[in-house]
């Protein structure tokens, strides 16, 4: 499996254009939320993403960040992820096709591109008309796997 290049979250004066055509407000709160989204991969938390803006803009709220990455999934500039970490994470990778490789210990999430799934989708789409495909792979990132109980001979080869 390889990880994706990926394109990150557009840069402010375009989406603020874009936020503006859709009817929606650009207010610095906005603007310092997608500030930060722009060029991260890590596939943030929104709480991750609030307390960094808060960091630089105290009265951002939680709320506000909520709203403005659900205006940007709308947009089709981010998607919102469940998995299954207990928060929602922001992934600005719209424009490929992936799945996730979700660390167990630290909770890091990571794009993968997709491999095999291709020739299931090609053979159940005349059954089933697929939408979307979410595949979660778990286990232990490299920076984990040392200290995951797994011996030697079964620990997985670390992707960076």
């Amino acid at each position: 499996m390889s990880v994706d290049k990926v394109r990150s979250v557009h840069g402010i004066a375009q989406l603020s254009e874009r936020m503006r055509a859709a009817g929606m407000r650009v207010t610095p709160q906005r603007q310092a939320i997608v500030r930060h989204l722009v060029g991260d991969r890590t596939h943030p938390t929104v709480e991750a993403v609030h307390a960094a803006v808060a960091a630089i803009m105290p009265t951002v709220s939680l709320k506000t960040v909520y709203q403005t990455v659900h205006d940007l999934e709308s947009l089709g500039e981010v998607r919102l992820l469940d998995v299954g970490t207990g928060s929602v994470r922001v992934d600005p990778n719209v424009e490929h096709p992936h799945h996730h490789l979700v660390c167990a210990r630290c909770g890091a999430v990571r794009d993968v591109t997709p491999s095999v799934v291709a020739d299931v989708t090609a053979h159940d789409q005349r059954a089933f008309v697929i939408e979307t495909i979410e595949v979660v792979f778990r286990g232990h990132c490299a920076t984990c796997a040392p200290q995951s109980p797994s011996t030697p001979s079964t620990r997985p080869t670390p992707i960076n």
